[in-house]
């Protein structure tokens, strides 16, 4: 095509837009003499098309595809968070060489975390059984719902006797810690809770012939005398206090205070004892929660009977339930990663991580200034976590027994 058409217009554009069509027709003839005949037709009529019929394609609609993959790259960060923190607790499950540490180490963290929280947000004075009742009876539920889900028997292949025998020692220890903790200063009982990994390991030693190491001993008395180095100064003025308060009946006082210390270690013995029946019914079956199930089903109904026995029944108000709860929950899980540390690793490393409990509480109280700092702290915990941390160096070395 030589020719077209004139396009008519207006004015001077009307001229500008008649050249420009005339060039853009005669190069599309051109660049297609070899073309069919409808292609060149359709060719020809293209140029024609106003601007609006064109292929829409812009910068709106070519940034569309663009924020697709910010969007997976959210989610692919997200998840690789998760996918990180999930492989870390299956790492520390799953039987590796550092699992049976590491399981004792976030069961400490955990009893760590309830303690801040009962001491951040406490409400309503609950009694001790009350509030020992409720835990069990989370603590039941959530192990039968675990072993159910798991598809696990209820008492595995473990020794009935051996279950029996771990839940009833298990309770005597926590019942006469109760009584304990009731009768004597707090910062008294808490040293006497803390015999148990001392109790549990040569406990071990008779029962389950474990070798006890130098090295192990050491660990023990370290963190030992690490929790002295902390709660030493509060028992000595306690002391002090109760002295001072003694008028007239200093003797009868006196023999009380004897009484609550012999129950506080015979807490602490049937304690340790109970730290060796768990590890042997943890290895005797699949799942540790069977352990701590044998422990819920024979403390739930003993505690109930307790609190109607010893203590008046308070109803507990929704925020104080909730914070049972809570603690509850969180309780059932530092049981079971307790068992399963148990069931993994040696009892004499496992008890001396149980120590870093009393150091990240002084380390978190003396954090938020809510515990003075103290020369007598800091070494505690010092001592404390050299102990941890020379045992986590040592201790993944499975002993053959």
């Amino acid at each position: 095509m030589s020719s077209s058409e004139p396009i008519t217009g207006g004015g001077d554009g009307g001229e500008d837009r008649e050249l420009t069509d005339v060039h853009v027709v005669e190069l599309v003839a051109t660049l297609t003499e070899d073309s069919s005949p409808d292609s060149i037709a359709e060719e020809q009529i293209a140029p024609l098309l106003p601007p609006s019929e064109k292929p829409k394609i812009n910068i709106f609609s070519i940034s569309y595809p663009r924020r697709k993959p910010n969007r997976d790259q959210v989610t692919r960060l997200a998840e690789s968070d998760i996918s990180v923190f999930t492989q870390f607790f299956t790492w520390a499950w799953s039987g590796s060489r550092y699992s049976g540490l590491l399981c004792m180490a976030l069961s400490s963290t955990i009893y760590c975390i309830m303690e801040v929280l009962s001491d951040m947000f406490s409400g309503q004075a609950i009694p001790l059984f009350e509030i020992t009742t409720t835990r069990c009876t989370i603590i039941a539920m959530l192990s039968f719902m675990w072993l159910r889900r798991s598809g696990q028997p209820m008492f595995g292949q473990t020794n009935r006797n051996l279950l029996v025998s771990r839940a009833l020692i298990g309770y005597l220890s926590l019942l006469s810690f109760v009584y304990c903790i009731q009768r004597l200063p707090v910062s008294q009982a808490i040293i006497l809770s803390f015999t148990t990994p001392v109790m549990a390991s040569i406990a071990a030693r008779v029962i389950l012939r474990e070798k006890l190491k130098i090295a192990e001993l050491g660990g023990l008395a370290c963190s030992f005398f690490g929790v002295l180095f902390i709660f030493r100064p509060m028992t000595t003025t306690q002391g002090w206090l109760a002295k001072a308060a003694e008028v007239t009946d200093s003797y009868a006082q006196g023999s009380h205070h004897i009484y609550a210390v012999l129950i506080g270690l015979f807490s602490s013995i049937t304690g340790g004892i109970s730290y060796c029946l768990i590890r042997a019914g943890a290895k005797a079956s699949d799942q540790p929660v069977v352990t701590v199930f044998s422990f819920g089903i024979l403390a739930s109904p003993a505690s109930v009977i307790c609190t109607f026995a010893f203590e008046d029944i308070v109803l507990p108000n929704v925020y104080s339930f909730l914070l049972m709860v809570v603690l509850g929950i969180m309780a059932f899980f530092a049981e079971v990663l307790l068992a399963r540390g148990l069931q993994l690793e040696k009892t004499s490393k496992v008890a001396n991580i149980q120590y870093v409990e009393a150091a990240l509480s002084q380390l978190w109280g003396m954090g938020l200034q809510r515990i003075a700092p103290s020369f007598g702290r800091v070494v505690g915990c010092s001592l404390i976590l050299i102990s941890a941390f020379c045992t986590m160096y040592i201790g993944p070395e499975k002993d053959t027994e």
